[in-house]
């Protein structure tokens, strides 16, 4: 079977990794029995699936040198969706290919199921699989159907063995009527789901997903997310995914990992992160709101948005607890009549922005 991708693709990258099929002694497990101590190295608990330690990586040299990545240290459980965000130029996308070996970091170490990833790539990259943005992910020229059967077989499962998964993954992205189609006959947006499933075809432990929603209506989204929780919650499937959709992270992960000019800034649970922020917006309603006293609002207070009203106004306020109290102290001492007071509770965006000082989002 040929495939129309371009050496940098990611199907490329998948196909080199797993036509490499590690030696017995090389293999972390079966994959429906336990890991061989011997092979794996025993390295870290026995849940830890991705285990990255003083992670480095500068390009050029010199004064003109830039690091990417600065000693990034984490874990990423068995099972568990971990969210991955960033501003720009944060270092993500080196952080990710370097934990896939798609670039060679300069410092640090990155363990799979325990195994060296330097040492013994083969071994520690047999579970592994990967949705890049910007890559083609699958072979063009192949069916649907054809390109999860082949990304299963070169992951060193007999595509018959996982037909009723392919089956699964086809009705649930809405792929089973286009199954027979070449892929490059498909829409952007089935093009992303074709790529989704053949990463899951193969029944990869570890799967990381850049922006897997990207080019999927509503919809196909809430499919996408909803398949990944049961994958992780039924099958024990650990996913990276890192998005520029703060909805999907905050629905679908257990964990967010915020990194800013290389470095990890904030590694918490998305509960712990929402309950962190000591910031909420507040929305007050009142026709006393005249010019002068929005002025004066203005000058004392964070005013995110200002809505005139016939009469006064309602006004969207950002504070935090010590300024909730001066604001209502301000609007008592000016003898304002409050018609309608709503808290708007933080959510992942606000919070991302707040810790990353503004910055723009990835």
């Amino acid at each position: 079977m040929t495939g129309g991708a371009d050496p940098d693709s990611t199907a490329r990258y998948r196909a080199e990794a797993g036509s490499q099929e590690a030696t017995a002694a090389e293999r972390p497990a079966d994959r429906d029995g336990a890991a061989d101590d011997d092979a794996t190295g025993a390295a870290g608990p026995a849940d830890t699936v991705v285990a990255v330690e003083g992670l480095s990586k500068r390009f050029g040299s010199g004064p003109d040198a830039t690091t990417a990545v600065d000693d990034v240290s984490l874990s990423v459980e068995r099972g568990a969706i971990v969210g991955l965000l960033g501003p720009n130029g944060a270092g993500k996308t080196t952080l990710v290919k370097s934990i896939l070996g798609m670039v060679l970091p300069d410092e640090g170490e990155v363990r799979i199921d325990g195994i060296d990833a330097r040492e013994r790539p083969r071994a520690a990259y047999s579970r592994v699989d990967a949705l890049l943005e910007g890559a083609r992910n699958d072979y063009w020229r192949l069916t649907v159907r054809e390109n999860l059967r082949y990304f299963a077989t070169i992951s060193g499962v007999d595509p018959d063995s996982v037909q009723a998964r392919h089956d699964r993954l086809l009705d649930r992205l809405d792929l089973a009527d286009h199954a027979d189609v070449a892929v490059r006959d498909l829409s952007r947006g089935m093009k992303q789901k074709v790529s989704l499933a053949s990463v899951l075809a193969g029944g990869a432990d570890v799967v990381f997903l850049d922006e897997p929603t990207l080019g999927l209506d509503v919809e196909s989204a809430r499919t996408l997310q909803t398949e990944l929780r049961r994958l992780a919650a039924d099958e024990g499937l650990t996913v990276v995914l890192s998005s520029h959709n703060m909805d999907v992270v905050e629905t679908v992960c257990d964990r967010v990992v915020i990194m800013s000019e290389g470095r990890v800034i904030a590694d918490d649970t998305v509960e712990a992160l929402l309950g962190g922020s000591d910031t909420h917006e507040i929305h007050v309603t009142s026709a006393d709101f005249d010019d002068d006293l929005l002025a004066t609002l203005g000058d004392q207070f964070a005013l995110a948005t200002v809505e005139r009203r016939d009469p006064g106004a309602r006004i969207a306020v950002t504070v935090d607890s010590d300024g909730l109290y001066a604001l209502m102290a301000t609007l008592r001492a000016h003898d304002v009549t409050l018609d309608r007071v709503r808290t708007v509770e933080p959510d992942l965006e606000d919070v991302f922005v707040d810790i990353t000082n503004g910055e723009g989002r990835r």
